[in-house]
């Protein structure tokens, strides 16, 4: 039971060949210069909302940050479209791996760091010891905010991966009640039903939310180094 309620985290193979690579390689294969592509009301739906976020997210940063929105922008759709994908039947969340979360987090995480030390060493140290601190307090203090520092990479990875894999366990086990009620008490088994549909629709808002509170703390990175 054990082994087959975590299968849904293993990427799926066809032939020895991970299908997840497939996914995401087969929307590259389709053109989108085509004049129904792009001249649509979704496609220009998206568009607006796409500027609306990039706004948004740089307004806050100064000038030499705003060469981020690009790279930001793109960082948040592709978490959103892989959240989104693991919610569809027969299909794998490659967000779920921590080890593709902490590879989408430690290289940024350290370009801000990088940035902030070659562009303002001297506030970027400054950070890790508040103004007016007792003599005392000041290794100490030192110590914990260089460890508060190190963990930021940790936190973005970890906070990713737990939220989605606990949203799709729940959901499994969720479902598998469903499958064992509906022969004994159908009538609970149409009302886990209403919690299934329920929590499907807060699985989904989670799958945004987190892509965008990933950017948001990367972007909140970004603002303390430019």
């Amino acid at each position: 039971m054990m082994i087959s309620l975590f299968d849904q985290f293993a990427s799926p193979q066809l032939i020895g060949i991970s299908l997840v690579f497939i996914a995401l390689l087969v929307p590259l294969l389709f053109p989108n210069s085509f004049p129904r592509f792009n001249n649509n009301r979704f496609f220009t739906t998206q568009s607006w909302l796409i500027n609306k976020f990039a706004g948004q997210l740089m307004a806050p940063l100064n000038i030499g940050g705003h060469k981020w929105a690009l790279l930001f922008t793109s960082l948040m759709l592709y978490l959103i479209s892989m959240n989104m994908l693991g919610l569809l039947p027969y299909t794998f969340t490659p967000t779920t791996q921590l080890s593709m979360n902490m590879g989408f987090a430690v290289p940024l995480w350290l370009a801000t760091v990088i940035i902030g030390m070659l562009n303002q060493p001297t506030s970027s140290l400054g950070h890790l010891l508040p103004e007016g601190t007792p003599t005392l307090l000041i290794p100490v203090l030192v110590i914990i905010e260089t460890i508060s520092l190190f963990i930021r990479p940790l936190a973005l990875g970890v906070r990713l991966t737990a939220n989605l894999t606990a949203g799709h366990l729940l959901i499994q086990l969720i479902s598998m009640a469903v499958l064992v009620l509906l022969p004994m008490m159908p009538t609970v088994a149409f009302l886990t039903t209403t919690i299934l549909v329920m929590l499907t629709l807060l699985e989904v808002a989670v799958a945004m939310i987190q892509a965008y509170v990933f950017i948001l703390l990367l972007s909140l990175y970004l603002q303390e180094n430019t």
